[in-house]
């Protein structure tokens, strides 16, 4: 993937060949705060994203929606954050990683903002206001895209200052806090909910709720976005502009002494763009971790997304008979349980390789929402702990492969393939929809659509893993 660096002395002379020019030195001080960083654009950016989906079914009983509008409505709002996703990677590859992210996080405050307009439009006229609703929300995908560019940046800089063994082994725990944004921004959002609903409705009567609480949810990603212009562009990224530079200005020889200097690879850099992912070295990796995203996504729809109605049942549709009718206390129980498993899983793929560890994860996690759905109905005290069982080793092993997706790839074309492969995250939950839906409306219940699209896909996905290519951690540059 990578050509094999020089000796230090010869990164001088090579170095004192190319004008002179030399990458950045990245300080441990830069990392910590791009860290940060990095975390609360990621905790504000799930505030955006889930915000739409816990306020759509009052936006429903507002506009007086139907179940079938709702639905509709979410599954094109879902395929335009798919579509964004995946276009913001040769975005990033091309602007950098820096301004990925001032993108990203501002692109979450924009989607806030326009999401009241929208609904306003929708006031004056229902089906533009639709559509513009739509367009509007697929900006959410820019969010949604936060995790895959934050994994690209962090990756590079950890590569930079986390070099000595010790600090090798450190590098996806740490990764590991960042991505533990998402139970953190989504407990946030319930708080904010349940605290700004009622005051909007009380200050702007109705349908001031959900305005007050999208236009909230602009000013703390503008801040964010504010911070970031105060972040460090990655030595990678620079390295690989400069060798452009020069082979535009017909110094091949200088870009060839500066790609060898740098261990990068100068013939991989001919193929760019969304068609190099799919050539050489890249080709397996990114077919078989997109694969693996796209099944996996049917369990963390099956599971978050409709994880009540699996428990509970809903439509007349029965499920396990666990009346988990409770918000509050599901996404308690389904964010402790990520949160932990972030931490485990970036933790263990410092020791055991990230691959094997996403590939046990979801492996075991399949298995652990198949005996929960063969439990006794009604059975809380079997049903919930392997429920949340099954959590930990679902969503906890995110913060390794998002880890790994970033140490897979050469850097000229990391962020395309970082966002190809987040994006079929959200393919997968389009088609989990569709799937559930024909399964339910043919005479299955809860039970059978769980084990069918989600505790079978999520242990397959595990297995895919075993195909990604094992990425040795000290040899990431």
């Amino acid at each position: 993937m990578d050509a094999k660096p020089l000796s230090s002395a010869e990164v001088d002379l090579s170095q004192a060949a190319v004008s002179g020019w030399t990458p950045p030195i990245v300080t441990k001080k830069q990392v910590g705060y791009a860290t940060w960083v990095c975390f609360f654009a990621w905790v504000f950016a799930v505030y955006d994203f889930i915000l739409f989906g816990t306020l759509l079914p009052r936006l429903g009983d507002y506009f007086k929606w139907t179940a079938g509008q709702q639905t509709n409505l979410n599954t094109w709002v879902t395929v335009g954050t798919a579509i964004v996703a995946f276009a913001i990677g040769p975005i990033v590859d091309k602007l950098g990683r820096r301004k990925g992210i001032i993108i990203a996080v501002s692109g979450a405050a924009l989607c806030s903002g326009l999401t009241a307009f929208a609904g306003w439009v929708i006031g004056l006229s229902a089906g533009g206001g639709m559509l513009l609703l739509i367009l509007v929300r697929s900006l959410a995908g820019l969010g949604y895209a936060e995790q895959s560019i934050n994994a690209t940046y962090l990756s590079e800089l950890f590569a930079q200052v986390h070099t000595d063994p010790a600090a090798t082994k450190r590098r996806g725990f740490i990764y590991s806090l960042v991505q533990g944004g998402w139970p953190v921004g989504a407990v946030l959002t319930a708080l904010l909910v349940l605290t700004l609903y009622p005051l909007g409705e009380r200050w702007f009567g109705t349908g001031g709720g959900w305005l007050l609480s999208f236009v909230f949810a602009m000013f703390p990603a503008i801040v964010i976005a504010i911070l970031g212009r105060k972040l460090v562009e990655t030595p990678q990224f620079l390295t690989g502009k400069r060798i452009a530079q020069l082979q535009q200005e017909g110094r091949a020889d200088d870009a060839q002494r500066l790609a060898q200097a740098q261990g990068v690879d100068l013939a991989a850099r001919h193929h760019t763009g969304i068609s190099a992912m799919f050539k050489g070295s890249s080709r397996r990796p990114v077919l078989s971790l997109a694969l693996a995203f796209f099944l996996n996504w049917f369990a963390i729809v099956i599971f978050t997304v409709l994880g009540t109605s699996v428990l509970g049942g809903s439509g007349g549709t029965p499920g396990k008979g666990v009346d988990f009718s409770n918000a509050l206390q599901v996404l308690i129980v389904s964010n402790l349980a990520a949160f932990l498993g972030y931490m485990f899983h970036g933790w263990l793929g410092d020791r055991i390789g990230r691959r094997n560890t996403v590939a046990s994860g979801w492996i075991l996690g399949g298995m652990a929402f198949y005996l929960m759905l063969q439990a006794p109905q009604g059975e809380f005290w079997r049903i919930v702990p392997l429920y949340s069982l099954g959590l930990f080793f679902l969503i906890g092993p995110y913060s390794a492969v998002l880890f790994l997706v970033g140490e897979s790839f050469p850097s000229h074309i990391r962020a395309t393939a970082s966002a190809f492969v987040n994006a079929m995250g959200q393919v997968g939950a389009i088609a989990a929809g569709f799937c559930v839906t024909y399964t339910l409306s043919h005479g299955a219940d809860w039970v059978q659509a769980a084990i069918y699209w989600g505790a079978i896909p999520c242990s397959i996905s595990g297995l895919l893993m075993i195909i990604v290519p094992h990425v040795d951690p000290q040899s990431s540059r």
